[in-house]
């Protein structure tokens, strides 16, 4: 399983929390690239809800993670 920042904003707009399963038909019914479903299908499958796209890629970049404060330059 490998995400990228551009396979991953597939997931940006699903409806938190989600299943797994649910994660898979979102990405089945919005289009998302195959590589999308394919990592979703890796996850272990159980019940557990997750609470946002963190819970799916802990390493998803935020977007204050490409800006620093220009006050402190």
């Amino acid at each position: 399983m490998y995400w990228t920042i551009e396979l991953a904003s597939h997931l940006e707009d699903a409806p938190w929390p989600a299943t797994r399963d649910e994660l898979i038909d979102y990405a089945m019914r919005s289009g998302s690239p195959l590589e999308v479903i394919e990592n979703l299908q890796q996850i272990e499958e159980d019940e557990e809800r997750f609470e946002g796209i963190e819970d799916v890629w802990p390493d998803y970049p935020r977007y204050g993670d490409f800006f620093f404060n220009e006050d402190e330059h």
